[in-house]
């Protein structure tokens, strides 16, 4: 299968090796960086000079700690300096001024400017989303005290972080040249698991619950809640995989950080993010409970919201991840009891499309660590990320399903939704109804979303006796020739 995959996305394929090497692991980089950094430095046989990478990372991938040196060098030394980090730009209605942020420094609009002649060369990279991934190239404009112009950190150039086109249709006709069993060892490797560390009873179960995970990847408003061991991988899927999407440390999350500051007059999370990821939802707290569940409902289930006049218009799915203790791995019993408030009120579980049953995910152990060739993580999270954006799946899935009378709306929605994503995850060269098989349909997309909603339906029925008794409708799978 090896052979196949790097004749298949030849360039897109890098060696990785987690289970020995520690190189990468001790700068603790994203995947997608990481492998950019392979991608970069590795020859044809997965090799890469240390020190030439180490070089690299000294130069362009300072630590948060160092930003006061970078200061002083653009500031006081007046250099220009070149770092890859994200950067997110800003124009004023007012006065038509550009400014930028460099989050992960703490950089605010406030101290930056961008010239308009800087705009006009990087301005198509640079309004794609509200954070782009690139080398930034800094300088400073000095002070000038007769026109009252302040100092201000400027953009001097910017390179776009990805430095090639994705062939999206390549991706998917490509799909047909594998196996259902050899796409999900594709896919697993494109996430860092080496899907030989699957192995025992229940191994493919174990293999989809995993990849499960990435279905807010790929289906816009998504929402789903996870609750697993401690120790199976939630927090690194979510958080270093993809560059589009943010998992939040735990603490507060208010509404202020989750959809609109209206002091800052900023968007939260949810806007220019595939998925906001919720990690450790038992801890969390939600700042004033009743706004957060009204705004996060209305979200949930329009993907709009409005505060303070802003009105807010987002695609990010809603992830809600937590740990669970042995004796609550019970889908028939409360698993809620130690969830906060918010999850405690059935109009919000409700808004919820699936439930991944976390403890069918192995805890981590070096058999699951990748260690061989496999797909760019960087590569692999761009492919999903434009697969959002393609809605012939969803009129697939619209022919396919056979939804029974009286369906209640939102499971169908849900279903559909979830099936949605597993068929652009699984099965990305399907351009027709006619192109998968009935069984194959059934079994990796409409089965596994049914599951999900199911186990939705069975929490509420134990919050609210409204829910009491009532399961996901028997949606079945339609042939082509009925409704032709």
């Amino acid at each position: 299968m090896t052979e196949k995959l790097r004749e298949c996305f030849d360039e897109m394929v890098v060696y990785k090796d987690l289970k020995k090497s520690n190189f990468f692991s001790a700068l603790s980089l994203p995947s997608f960086l990481r492998d950019w950094l392979l991608k970069k430095f590795e020859d044809e046989n997965g090799d890469f000079d240390i020190g030439e990478v180490s070089d690299f990372i000294r130069t362009y991938l300072p630590k948060k700690d160092e930003w006061m040196s970078i200061k002083n060098r653009i500031i006081m030394e007046n250099e220009h300096v070149k770092i890859l980090t994200k950067i997110s730009v800003d124009i004023n209605i007012k006065n038509q001024a550009i400014t930028f942020t460099l989050p992960d420094f703490g950089l605010s609009n406030k101290e930056t400017m961008i010239e308009p002649s800087v705009w006009d060369d990087c301005k198509d990279e640079l309004v794609r989303g509200k954070d782009t991934w690139g080398v930034v190239e800094l300088g400073y404009r000095l002070p000038d005290e007769s026109l009252k112009l302040p100092g201000k950190i400027k953009l001097v150039s910017f390179t776009n972080f990805c430095p090639y086109t994705v062939d999206l249709d390549y991706f998917k006709d490509v799909r047909a040249e594998f196996s259902i069993d050899e796409w999900l060892d594709v896919l697993l490797g494109a996430i860092d698991y080496n899907a030989d560390g699957y192995d025992g009873y229940e191994a493919d179960t174990k293999k989809l619950t995993m990849l499960t995970r990435l279905l807010p990847f790929v289906e816009k408003r998504l929402n789903l809640i996870e609750l697993a061991p401690k120790g199976t991988g939630k927090s690194y899927l979510f958080g270093h995989i993809s560059r589009y999407g943010v998992l939040t440390d735990g603490g507060k999350i208010t509404r202020a950080k989750m959809f609109y500051d209206a002091s800052k007059r900023t968007p939260g999370f949810i806007m220019g993010n595939d998925y906001v990821a919720i990690d450790e939802v038992k801890l969390v707290t939600f700042g004033d409970v009743n706004e957060m569940r009204s705004i996060m409902q209305g979200y949930m289930e329009y993907g709009t919201f409005n505060f303070g006049g802003y009105e807010g218009k987002a695609d990010a799915g809603i992830v809600f991840l937590g740990n669970i203790a042995q004796d609550n791995m019970d889908e028939y019993n409360n698993m809620f009891t130690e969830l906060p408030t918010l999850f405690q009120e059935s109009a919000l579980l409700d808004r919820v499309h699936g439930f991944i049953k976390g403890w069918d995910v192995p805890r981590m152990n070096d058999d699951l660590k990748i260690c061989g060739w496999a797909l760019n993580s960087e590569y692999f999270s761009s492919i999903l990320h434009l697969l959002r954006d393609d809605a012939s799946y969803r009129a697939i899935v619209d022919r396919l399903i056979e939804v029974p009378d009286h369906a209640d709306t939102r499971d169908t929605e849900a279903v559909k939704r979830i099936t949605t994503a597993y068929l652009k995850l699984l099965f990305p060269n399907v351009r027709n109804p006619s192109d998968i098989k009935s069984k194959d349909f059934r079994k990796y997309c409409l089965r596994p979303a049914a599951k999900m909603r199911g186990i939705i339906k069975i929490q509420l029925g134990i919050l609210d006796k409204e829910f009491k008794g009532k399961s996901v409708p028997s949606f079945s799978v339609r042939t082509i020739d009925e409704e032709d």
